[in-house]
């Protein structure tokens, strides 16, 4: 166990100073419940109770009584700091964890949000990375401070019982000792089950949750209330009985402790009984068996706390340790402007083994070509597009742009090379301007309001409170739908890449508009290579090249007029739209 959380320990490294200052008042914390509270006892009671001793002088009391105070001030302060800067520890462990889950998700590849859904990663990213944030600082704590205060419980309890009646009354107080270990292995297998099945109904739980917070309209439109309820209601449900069945046997730990250390009092004061032990002996043999028990159910929960910290990392692992299907390799090479030509050799393309998607398709688009996909829904079209900038890479074939291999471009150096607009343009909640510049983020302002000029958006940003300085809210909710595709076409003008993907980029603009901004894509699409998924063949009028999809493989390529003419597939499905 201790094997699989010592790579996480490196996340301990950079504050190992204040953990080390936090583990030292740990063990001075440790030794003073341990020997001190026993060592107290045996200087205080025989001197305030022992028959037939001398009265004390004033001071002589104080000295005696201060005892208390003092192993208890100990104690205190030296508990306080550790549990002090453990906390400050584990604060900046958890913020340099979810700073690396964050990284990773950063590079993962498209299809690994296709298989995981958005609130099961919130609940990793968040609960779990709390999780292994609370067991790896308790696990640096209680290793070190539970056996100081055990070994010092332990040797008061050697030294008390060996001074007082020989090594027998040192078996007899520690014969119970070794039952105790008996119910932390029983509960651990137990709890080892039900860790990982907490954490995730959790996110279970936070993926219902995050996902009716994004279709709240949805919700509303369709009457869905009820049923989001009783589905939020279950997935609750769920988590509850798993974390029931958890706190079942994680709360039985300390119960059996006690009830194993009772057990071995009694037996000790029955011997104590036996050979006339002396009172006060018996009372410092008492704490210091005692305050032996504590530190071993303080490692019987640091167990359950390890099995809990072992179903997190499971799920952290999930991601962290996801392989990276899109990178660079070691030699890609850096890539200046591109010209635009691309190339589809023998490309095919599977999400799942066994799928094809995309099969064998060769197909070159030359450089300054304005291209339109069209098929059926499911055919291939954006599969294809996504190729481009290597959101998936061909399970077999290459595409290249420029005569390289797309793989061995850098990636960077690729994406700077292709502008994006989609049919579902997403805001960052941030002000209008800085969306704009993140095409481009060293554009001045004057080139940043001249491409929204030319997406006919500069009007309607000055119309809004702050203008370029105006709070798009979450994904643009304060904006139209029009207004943000507007917002995204700007991006495309600022970026000013020589290849542009267009997924539908004017649906959701009204008809005025659509007519101004197809004048203004004229011009953006001078010189540059361009992809047109096209849902609407009105958009595709001025397309060089149309190529036509169907169940994967491009069965027709040409101009309108030669697919209207020899293309069954698409003359049906022109002809229907237009009588649509």
């Amino acid at each position: 166990m201790f094997a699989r959380l010592r790579p996480y320990f490196r996340y301990l490294q950079p504050q190992r100073g204040l953990l080390g200052l936090a583990i030292f008042c740990g063990i001075i914390a440790g030794v003073a419940s341990g020997f001190g509270l026993p060592y107290m006892v045996k200087q205080v009671f025989p001197a305030i109770f022992a028959e037939g001793a001398l009265p004390l002088a004033p001071w002589e009391l104080a000295k005696v009584v201060l005892w208390i105070p003092a192993v208890f001030l100990l104690r205190g302060v030296a508990g306080y700091f550790n549990t002090y800067l453990l906390q400050l520890v584990g604060t900046r462990v958890l913020e340099a964890l979810r700073l690396d889950f964050f990284r990773k998700l950063q590079v993962l590849p498209l299809s690994f949000f296709q298989r995981n859904s958005t609130g099961d990663l919130l609940s990793r990213g968040l609960a779990d990375a709390n999780q292994l944030q609370v067991t790896l600082t308790t696990v640096a704590n209680e290793i070190v401070r539970s056996p100081a205060t055990l070994i010092g419980a332990l040797g008061a309890v050697i030294w008390t019982a060996y001074t007082a009646n020989g090594g027998m009354l040192v078996l007899v107080s520690l014969g119970t000792v070794p039952l105790a270990v008996i119910p932390i292995r029983y509960i651990g297998k137990k709890l080892i089950k039900r860790a990982g099945q907490i954490q995730a109904e959790l996110g279970a739980v936070t993926s219902v949750l995050s996902e009716n917070l994004t279709a709240t309209k949805e919700v509303r439109a369709f009457n869905l209330e009820e049923r989001e309820v009783g589905r939020f209601h279950r997935a609750s449900q769920t988590l509850i009985r798993a974390q029931m069945k958890f706190m079942k046997y994680e709360k039985a730990l300390t119960p059996l402790i006690e009830i194993i250390s009772a057990s071995g009092i009694a037996f000790t004061l029955y011997y104590a009984y036996k050979v006339r032990l002396d009172v006060n002996v018996f009372i410092t043999l008492i704490t210091a068996i005692y305050a032996g028990y504590e530190p071993i159910k303080k490692l019987g929960s640091l167990n359950n706390e390890m099995k809990r910290g072992m179903g997190a990392l499971d799920r952290l692992e999930a991601v962290l340790n996801a392989p990276l299907s899109i990178e660079d390799r070691p030699a890609a090479k850096p890539l200046p402007r591109a010209r635009g030509d691309l190339a589809f050799e023998n490309v095919t393309f599977s999400y799942q083994a066994g799928e094809l998607v995309l099969l064998e398709l060769q197909q070159r688009i030359p450089a300054g070509t304005v291209c339109a996909l069209v098929g059926p829904s499911g055919a291939g079209k954006s599969t294809f597009a996504n190729l481009v900038p290597r959101f998936f890479d061909p399970t077999a074939g290459r595409v290249t742009l420029d005569g390289h291999d797309l793989r061995d471009i850098r990636l960077a150096d690729l994406r700077r090379n292709i502008a994006i607009v989609p049919q579902d343009p997403v805001l960052f909640n941030d002000t209008v301007r800085e969306n704009l510049r993140i095409a481009r983020p060293e554009a001045k302002p004057a080139e940043v309001e001249e491409a929204a000029r030319a997406a006919f958006a500069h009007d309607f940003i000055l119309s809004l409170p702050q203008g370029y300085d105006t709070m798009v809210g979450e994904r643009g909710a304060r904006l139209s739908g029009g207004q943000k595709q507007r917002l995204a076409l700007a991006r495309a003008f600022l970026r000013n890449a020589p290849v542009l993907i267009l997924d539908e980029a004017t649906s959701a603009l009204d008809s005025e508009s659509e007519a101004a901004i197809q004048q203004a894509l004229k011009q953006l699409v001078v010189g540059k290579t361009v992809l047109i998924i096209a849902h609407r063949f009105s958009t595709i009028r001025d397309a060089s090249l149309i190529l036509v999809f169907d169940r994967g493989e491009i069965v027709a390529r040409g101009t309108h007029a030669e697919l209207h003419a020899g293309n069954p597939l698409y003359r049906s499905l022109y002809d229907r739209q237009q009588g649509s």
